[in-house]
Parts: C-alpha cells; structure tokens; sequence
C-alpha cells in the first residue's frame, strides 16, 4: 500500500512512567491516491490496544487527511511491542507501536527517615514491607524476575551507593554459597538481622516462582568465593 496512503509514520515510540494505565498513540496519513480509498477494518495484534476511527468502510477523497487513534492499555514493565494492521481497498499497511515504561523513580529519604527505617527494621525486620518503608521494598514487584527482581526487591540495599554496615556484600559474602543457600535466605530472611523473610507464607510479597527465578539469577551472578563442603557418601 505504499503510495497510496502517506503516513506520518509507520512506527512510533512513547515513554511512560511506571504505573500508568495506558498509552495513546496517533497516526496521521494523507490520501496520495488518485482516486477514493475505504479503510475496511483496523485490527491491533491483542485485545490490549483498541482503535478510535470513524465507521468502517471510512472513504477518503483524494489529498483527503485523516487519523487513526491508538489506545494501549499497560500490563508488566520494561518494553512493550505492538502492530496494528490497516487494511484498505488499495491493499494493507502494518504499524509498528513500541512502548518504554520508565522504571520508578528512586525514593528520596532524608538521613532520619533513614534512620528511622533501619531502626524499625531491627525491631521488626518485616517493617520493610510496611507504611514508608513498602514505597521502596514492596512496590511493582508482581510479574517481575530474574535480574528486574533483583533491581527492585534487593539492590535497593545491598548495591545501595551507601550500603549500611550491616548489609552483606553478596558478591563476596565469606560462606559456601548454592542455589538453595539463595533460596533459603530469600523465603526466610534471618532472624535477629534486619534481613526479611520474601516469602508470601511468611508476610513477605514474593511467591514460589519469584523466590525460585531469584535464588537461580543470584547463584549464576555471585558464583561462590568459598569452596563447597565435600558431599558425604
């Protein structure tokens, strides 16, 4: 259909930020045939993104412009891909929608909000995922994995720019480190730290699956630095 209708582009991209519900896109095009042309139908590839156009047939007069309104709406996080295809009497033409959902922007905490919060999470270490404390911890965590997981539920503190004392190091931690040492530490935290326990069963926000792809991501990023102990026969 090239020549036919002339977008103003085929393919468009939008940033949005974490937590909106949809995004519109618009598609402006002009009639460069000689004679009419019937937009026949618009169909998008899922059920997410609808289309706002006048009735179908649409006839177009020649030099005549119009334009096609796209509505996304937004499910999980990172970037989004999405066709629509138009089809016309003079034949079809696919447009290309690329969506970028912008992470969080990082929480900002005065030195005694901080302060405040490590106190708390020494008392209770489950606080974390509590009043203030759930903006940083336990926020857009659903349908997230592997290394988006860790970005969101642990780099927060322990690649923290100015990690607290307390907060191990996990590339060099000085213990024999498996998959199921990750696993353990994730689902049950450390009593008597301020290391909480992820696991839902245990009041945190994580499920089986989150905990599973979590424990394997950080057994491949953080090989161990101390031999295992020699399995008994």
């Amino acid at each position: 259909m090239d020549g036919i209708l002339l977008w103003d582009a085929t393919t468009k991209s939008l940033d949005v930020p974490d937590g909106q519900a949809e995004a519109r896109f618009y598609f402006d095009f002009t009639n460069a045939f000689a004679g009419k042309v019937s937009i026949l139908d618009v169909h998008p590839s899922c059920g997410c993104t609808t289309a706002q156009l006048p009735p179908t047939p649409w006839t177009l007069e020649p030099s005549q412009v119009g334009r096609i309104q796209l509505t996304v709406k937004i499910h999980g996080s990172g970037t989004l891909f999405k066709t629509v295809t138009v089809k016309t009497d003079q034949g079809t033409k696919m447009l290309a929608l690329r969506i970028n959902i912008l992470p969080p922007a990082p929480m900002k905490l005065t030195e005694d909000e901080m302060q405040q919060g490590i106190q708390a999470s020494r008392v209770d270490r489950q606080a974390v995922f509590r009043d203030k404390c759930a903006d940083c911890h336990n926020k857009n965590l659903a349908g997230k994995y592997d290394h988006e997981l860790f970005q969101s539920a642990c780099a927060i503190c322990h690649e923290a720019e100015h990690r607290a004392t307390a907060v191990p190091d996990l590339h060099n931690l000085p213990v024999p480190t498996n998959e199921e040492f990750w696993r353990t530490w994730i689902t049950s935290g450390k009593p008597g730290s301020m290391m909480p326990a992820f696991a839902q069963s245990q009041g945190g926000p994580l499920n089986d699956m989150q905990i599973a792809s979590l424990a394997r991501y950080l057994n491949i990023v953080n090989p161990t630095k101390v031999a295992l102990p020699p399995v008994s026969k």
